[in-house]
Order: structure tokens, then sequence, then C-alpha cells
């Protein structure tokens, strides 16, 4: 187990070194600049600030430079604002944090729920019921059932505002992120919950006299969440990189937000703060996701 860890972390390092470069010398491949657009600059004050952030050096000794700044801690600070990147992302990865983890809790819980009631009501309304609003949400964009939450329920039906600073502006978000993993998990679950069912221990449980409910969240559902926790990382992942777009429709001020608007700026230092620190994240989730099918089934050896 320890030797699966050390071998993953290494990994993950590598994994996350490479993001570096692919992220810094495709960014540096695009036509034009992080002051282009400034037209009110002149082409002197244009080299004063290409000079102070390094940007007049060769592409690969930007990058030892940015990437010895990076060991140290420094994410360095934004071409657009002057301000410290650290800060930045932390106070905007709160935000997204929040949204993020809500998002994935409920779609989690009611994809097992939601997945167990359509494998013990097999080929009945509820389970054609689920089905439908699951291949539906699978088939549906996030940015698209966004649009459409924000257009029923804010403009047309006006139950809840754009944005406020309550939690009720967290509602269409959290709904819209979790729409197409809830219905993954769904799937998954009611899938391998008709495979445990079939199993012959289930019989076994059954013709003791074992209560129904017993066997079915006792032995049945433990599992069938195997492949759920498989899904588990990735959907973290999705979550994540979905809410870019989602938090941008709905103005909110999180890590997303922040993403898509340092790619318009091209403000080259927050893209690649942002990116590294979204690589991390998604390394961290799938280690914990591995790691966590060992702790649900210990007969899985993790080599």
């Amino acid at each position: 187990m320890t030797r699966y860890v050390v071998k993953r972390i290494l990994l993950a390092i590598v994994s996350v070194l490479v993001i570096c470069a692919i992220t810094f010398f495709a960014m540096n491949a695009i036509p034009g600049g992080p002051f282009n657009s400034e037209k009110a600059l002149s082409e002197a004050t244009k080299a004063v600030l290409m000079e102070r952030y390094n940007l007049d050096k060769p592409v690969p000794v930007q990058f030892v430079l940015y990437m010895r700044n990076l060991l140290h801690g420094d994410f360095g600070v934004s071409l657009k604002t002057g301000r410290d990147i650290s800060g930045t992302l932390f106070s905007c990865f709160k935000v997204s944090a929040r949204l993020g983890a809500t998002a994935a809790v409920c779609a989690v819980a009611c994809g097992i729920v939601l997945g167990s009631l359509a494998a013990l009501f097999r080929n009945r309304l509820i389970d054609r019921v689920i089905v439908f609003f699951t291949t539906l949400f699978t088939a549906m964009p996030s940015f698209v059932f966004a649009t459409f939450l924000m257009l029923v329920f804010c403009i047309t039906l006006k139950w809840l505002p754009v944005w406020d600073a309550s939690n009720k502006s967290l509602i269409l978000p959290v709904i819209a992120l979790m729409a197409y993993p809830m219905a993954y998990v769904t799937r998954l679950t009611k899938t391998s919950m008709l495979d445990s069912l079939g199993q012959d221990y289930i019989r076994t449980a059954r013709a003791k006299g074992v209560p129904m409910v017993k066997v079915i969240f006792k032995h049945a559902l433990r599992n069938a969440l195997i492949p759920v926790i498989t899904y588990v990382g990735p959907m973290l992942a999705y979550i994540l990189t979905g809410s870019l777009v989602v938090e941008n429709i709905f103005t909110i001020g999180g890590l997303g937000q922040q993403f898509v608007k340092s790619i318009s700026n091209r403000d080259y230092p927050m893209i690649m703060a942002t990116t590294i620190f979204l690589a991390v994240v998604m390394v961290i989730c799938n280690l914990l996701s591995d790691i966590a099918y060992k702790i649900v089934d210990p007969r899985i050896t993790l080599d």
C-alpha cells in the first residue's frame, strides 16, 4: 500500500511537470501578447513592461525562470492587475470549492438513491422515469442546462435571483453542475446493484430471513459502490472544469471565472497558476479515489 502511494505521488509530480511544460509553451506559441490590446501604451512603455516580466527573453529561458520561482512557492503577479496571484488564487478557490463540493456530494447522494430505486423497481414506472431523466441530463451540456435554469427560474418565474450574497445564489449552479455526474452515478449504481442482487450471497441472505432493507443497504449496496468510487475522482475533475463556464454564466467570483478572464486578457502567470492548481487538485482527487478502493474492498490489491 505504501509503495503504491509513493509511486502514485511520484507519477503525479511528473504529470504536473508535463502539464506545466505543455501549458507554458502552447500559451506562448499563440500569436500576440498580454500588452498588445493596450492601445494607450507606447512602444517604449510596452518594452519596459516586457522586460519587467521577463517576456523579452526566449521562451525556454522564461520557462526555467518561472519553474524556479514556482519551486519556491511564488506564482508571480498578474500582468493586468499587478496583484499577487497566490492570494487571488486561494480566495477564488474557496468559492469554487464550496460550489464543487456541494455539487459533488449532492450528485453522489442523489445518484446512489436513484440508482438503487431503479434497480429495485426494474422495468416499472419509477425505473423508466429515472432512466428518462438520466439520459436527458447525460446528453445536455452543463452550460446549456445552466442557461436553461437561469432563463426559467430567474427570468421567467423569478423564483431565484441571478446573483446575491446568500446561499440562494448557489442553488442553480449546483443543480447545473451536478446533473451530469448524478445521471452517470445513477446508471453505475443501477448496473452494479442489478449485478449484486443476482449474486449467491444475496440469495443466501434472503433464504436466511435477513430483512430486505439490510440485504440491500448492507450487502448489495456496499459492493455496488465500488464502480461509483472509481468514478468519484474523474467526477470531481469534471465538476472543477465544468465550473469554469458555469461560474461565468452565473457571475460567481470563483476560480473558473478568474480562469476564463485570464485567458481573455492573455494573463500568462494567472493562466499558468490556475492550470497548475487545477492539475494538482485533479491528481490528488484521483489518488484519493484509488486509495478508497482498498478501504471499501480489502480484496483489491494495489500494485
